[in-house]
């Protein structure tokens, strides 16, 4: 549990708020340490546009992974029961005289 007390459900999204405000905090600092209101503003800009960039990977990796966490769920006891058994290694469409997975 977090500090809120909400689970902790959202990393991409903490990764997010946190450089929001890193892009507000950035152009504060460079403006206090002598950096021109225009030089703060761009630098500003870029890290926004860095940002949106790393969010909409972010979220097309968790719906990557996502995918493939659902690909790879098991099928239902209904579906195992009726389904051809055989050990593990026994499934699938080789045959024995098909070539091994390493030539």
């Amino acid at each position: 549990m977090r500090a809120s007390g909400r689970p902790h459900d959202d990393p991409a999204g903490d990764v997010v708020r946190w450089a929001a405000f890193s892009c507000l905090l950035v152009p504060v600092v460079l403006v206090v340490y002598g950096t021109s209101l225009g030089g703060a503003a761009v630098a500003t800009l870029g890290l926004f546009v860095v940002t949106a960039a790393c969010l909409v990977l972010l979220r097309h990796s968790e719906r990557a992974a996502a995918r493939v966490r659902a690909e790879d769920r098991p099928a239902s006891a209904h579906r195992r029961r009726h389904s051809r058994g055989g050990a593990p290694g026994r499934r699938g469409c080789r045959t024995s005289d098909s070539a091994p997975p390493h030539d």
